[in-house]
């Protein structure tokens, strides 16, 4: 996976961290637990704000679904 797989990535987060508030997220948080997930390969400096706040909505919605 790559930062721009938001959709893969927010499902993924969802397996791995059921329990968490995604919500109410720093984004340091989000972004090590992304580099963490078995299959990402990208590099951890390409992330952004924006990217986060990306996968932080798909994360929403992959919840909500």
């Amino acid at each position: 996976m790559r930062w721009t797989d938001i959709q893969d990535i927010a499902i993924e987060l969802e397996e791995a961290h059921p329990d968490k508030d995604n919500l109410n997220l720093r984004f340091t948080d989000l972004h090590k637990w992304v580099c963490e997930l078995e299959g990402f390969e990208d590099d951890p400096e390409k992330s952004n704000e924006k990217i986060l706040e990306a996968i932080q909505m798909a994360w929403i919605d992959e919840r909500e679904d």
